[in-house]
């Protein structure tokens, strides 16, 4: 017993001795790669943004304001399937990384019983107390073999030292793969966020589309009566009767085209809140849709890498693959075990519980370390530097994308605000060329030609319109999504 004791404390204190050099921990923390960012967004001095809250640290709901759109964006996030498997992803991430902290305690099992009976010959053993327990202590025959029993029930434990940092540095890796896993989910919930707004904004100008397209069938059927009055009076010949009818088609023919494109995005929607086709509700009103631009401002570069869930996650690949890199380098150097047994032994069944003579324990400490493994460690260590290299050059491009991405997002939507100032003047001048082209073809003065043309210019102008004002509501929410915003 003392030699076992003098064994366990010179055991333990070089125990002490390896956890203290932990303080020599191998590989590089990880810093942040220096990012050349500009102090402003190219664009950000148009006075077409205020000075007050940044855009991408809106929450959705108060983003935008039409309750109908809210309410198809919470059965999205509620019940869409990728974003379930998202938040499944998520919850395999998260047992990873409790998993691994266990990793820092022994691993304690268990042998319930275990028994094994050992045939040898006669020759194996000639000492006294291999003839006791062989057949009872009876003599074998010649050329025939004897058997050996033994029985036993055990607890036994192992634990690696973390020496290195090895184990930090996996808990490190996977923490950096779970929050990858959340901003993955937080970029999921950005794109069906902008995919639901982006299919009810369309659904909003289908609507529109139509009311225009029935709103021409109407003006076109009063022309053809005022024209078909005049024919019948001598005034014109059939051919204005017949190129006004054709007028009067072609909007037609625009109704069944936007009620299928109508039925088409509707189930679009229904599909990304998880759901049957179906009709989907409007909201009452297409303008004012979110917050008006007078009402929030871009922000700094620097918010968008706090912001945007793909460079944060971007950036915890790039923790990930230095940590892995460390772990690979750890690897290469030596490991420390201590390992320990205690149970009963008896080559006996009637001596396994005889206490204390049946009684087994053993404690066991091994300090081992590579030395040749055919250039295996050192070129999963040289591939593991490379893979955080190109994970860092990634994390980079993908800020550089960004900056460029809300540059371009933010003169897309001044310049489509002027594209609306502009085609609202050519509606309104459409449709008094209209209104002058029958005053002026009921008083003898234009022809029917100059009313057919003076409405399909109105047909065209209001269509425009309404396409202009769907693109400019998708790149307000593209300016949006891209400072960040919608994962809150």
């Amino acid at each position: 017993m003392k030699n076992i004791k003098k064994y366990i404390s010179a055991l333990c204190l070089a125990t002490g001795l390896l956890i203290s050099m932990n303080a020599c921990k191998i590989g590089k923390d990880y810093v942040q790669p220096k990012l050349q960012l500009p102090s402003t967004f190219r664009g950000d001095t148009l006075d077409f943004f205020g000075d007050t809250s940044s855009m991408g640290l809106i929450h959705w709901k108060t983003f935008f304001h039409d309750p109908t759109l809210k309410m198809l964006i919470d059965s999205a996030l509620a019940n869409n399937f990728e974003m379930k498997t998202a938040l499944l992803n998520l919850q395999i991430s998260n047992n990873l990384l409790a998993q691994n902290k266990s990793n820092y305690l022994p691993s304690v099992g268990a042998t319930i019983a275990n028994g094994s009976r050992t045939w040898r010959s006669k020759d194996f053993g000639s000492g006294p107390l291999t003839k006791y327990y062989d057949r009872k202590g009876e003599k074998a025959p010649e050329n025939r073999f004897v058997y050996q029993s033994q029985f036993g029930s055990d607890i036994n434990f192992s634990w690696e030292i973390d020496i290195w940092k090895k184990i930090s540095s996996k808990q490190e890796q996977l923490l950096a793969e779970y929050l990858d896993t959340q901003e993955a989910k937080n970029a999921i919930q950005t794109n069906i966020i902008t995919s639901v707004a982006k299919g009810y904004f369309n659904l909003l100008m289908l609507d529109a589309k139509i009311e225009v397209a029935k709103r021409n069938v109407q003006l076109n059927d009063s022309t053809l009566r005022m024209i078909k009055l005049q024919y019948t009076a001598g005034e014109i010949t059939a051919l204005a009767i017949q190129q006004t009818e054709s007028q009067r088609l072609l909007a037609a023919s625009l109704v069944p085209e936007l009620e299928k494109q109508i039925v088409i995005q509707e189930n679009a929607l229904q599909t990304l809140t998880g759901k049957l086709p179906d009709s989907i509700k409007r909201g009452t009103s297409y303008e004012h849709l979110f917050a008006e631009s007078k009402e929030i401002s871009l922000g700094s570069p620097v918010e968008i890498i706090r912001n945007r869930p793909d460079i944060r996650s971007s950036e915890f690949q790039l923790m990930a693959a230095n940590a892995n890199a460390n772990i690979q380098q750890a690897m290469r150097y030596p490991s420390f075990n201590i390992g320990g047994v205690f149970g009963v032994n008896a080559m006996l069944p009637r001596n396994w519980f005889n206490i204390p003579g049946a009684l087994l324990g053993g404690i066991t400490g091994n300090l081992t370390t590579p030395i040749f493994k055919n250039k295996t460690l050192k070129t999963q260590y040289e591939v593991a530097k490379l893979e955080r290299d190109k994970a860092e050059i990634q994390f980079q491009q993908k800020v550089v994308e960004a900056v460029a991405e809300v540059s371009n997002a933010v003169v897309t939507v001044d310049k489509q605000r002027e594209q609306l100032e502009l085609a609202r003047k050519r509606v309104d001048n459409a449709h008094l060329a209209v209104k002058n082209a029958n005053l002026l073809f009921k008083s003898g003065y234009a022809t029917y030609l100059e009313v057919i043309t003076a409405q399909s210019n109105a047909l065209d102008s209001d269509l425009d319109l309404v396409e202009l004002r769907q693109q400019h509501l998708d790149g307000f929410l593209d300016l949006y999504r891209s400072l960040g915003g919608g994962w809150r």
